[in-house]
Parts: structure tokens; sequence; C-alpha cells
């Protein structure tokens, strides 16, 4: 009883984790309530899947990154078997993230041509521009932060901007999501 007054007492911490594979096109379905339900089994509090699932919203006491990282990927794949990137980012980085869009061209109507990969953690600082001889007028990207910005005018697997290419590219993992997809996500809490 103790332990559950502790566990309660602690500050929780909203974080999104970002799951690669997860309900993209070609990738493994998991259906929200499952997904909820998972997140409920490792002791997350709030859980709140966003959008098509590969994306959840929850709190929990735990603060070091790498060991919540490693109880859910440890976790999904346990449930799936085979191996899951869980990509965090504290719940009010996402703002952060938004803000941070180094291209000040982002015009009404062109949103959806705009992407924002997520990386595991910082690159170093000789892969940052790695990035940018594979940009041409169709396709750029710049990475600031543990985010890559991907102007695409079609993102799909001819992209050079692929999560494989930039998990290639960086030694990183890596989850990509449309633009618009984050900018509501970070709406949801003002």
């Amino acid at each position: 009883m103790f332990a559950l007054i502790l566990e309660f007492l602690r500050v929780m911490t909203q974080y999104v984790a970002f799951l690669q594979i997860l309900n993209a096109s070609g990738g493994t379905t998991l259906k929200s309530e499952q997904l909820k339900d998972l997140f409920e089994k490792m002791g997350m509090h709030n859980v709140s899947p966003f959008a098509t699932g590969g994306n959840v919203i929850f709190e929990t006491g735990e603060t070091e990154e790498k060991i919540l990282r490693k109880q859910i990927e440890t976790s999904l794949a346990n449930t799936l078997g085979f191996k899951v990137s869980a990509i965090l980012r504290q719940y009010d980085e996402l703002k952060t993230v938004i803000d941070n869009n180094p291209f000040d061209n982002i015009r009404s109507g062109e949103e959806s041509k705009w992407y924002i990969t997520f990386l595991s953690d910082f690159p170093s600082s000789d892969a940052k521009g790695s990035l940018g001889v594979y940009s041409n007028d169709a396709e750029y990207a710049r990475i600031v932060m543990r985010e890559v910005y991907i102007y695409a005018k079609s993102y799909n697997s001819q992209t050079h901007f692929s999560n494989a290419f930039i998990e290639r590219k960086l030694g990183l993992s890596a989850t990509t999501r449309n633009w618009l997809t984050v900018k509501k996500m970070a709406e949801l809490h003002p």
C-alpha cells in the first residue's frame, strides 16, 4: 500500500512515444485499444493513442528517457514478436519542435508536404551536414536538435529522406510524422 501511495505522489511527466512501423503503410497494425492496454500494463497513466496508433501520449513517473524507451521497446517486442523502435519526447517539447522549424516558407495549403523525422538521439556534429547533399528542388532536409525537418512534394517509398536512409546516414533510429499531425498533437494542451 505504501508503494502505491509513493507512486501517486511522484511527479508525473507527460511523454509522446513515436512508434516506428506501427500502422504505417505495410507496417503492423495494432489497434488503439490494444496499444492503450499495453502501455497501461507497463504502469503508464492517462494513456492516449493519437491518430493512427503509432503515437501514444502518456504520463509516467520515470524521468530517464533511455530506461523508459527500453521498457516500451521490450514490451512491444514481447507482445508483437519483433523489434519496434520507440522514440520519445516530453510532451512539452512538441511546441519547441514546431517552433524550431528551420524553414520559414511553410505556406497554408502546403503543410501536407512537410514532415518531421524524430531521431532517437542527437546526431554527431559530423553527421549534421550529411543530408544536405541529397537535397533538390523536390525534397530537402535540415537537422535541428533531435529532429530532421523535411519538405517533400511527394513523401513515399521513393523519397531520399526515408527513415531507412536517415538511419543509415546518421546511425540513429528514426521515425517520420507529417507536420500537421505533430501540430495537432502539440495543440492538444496549450
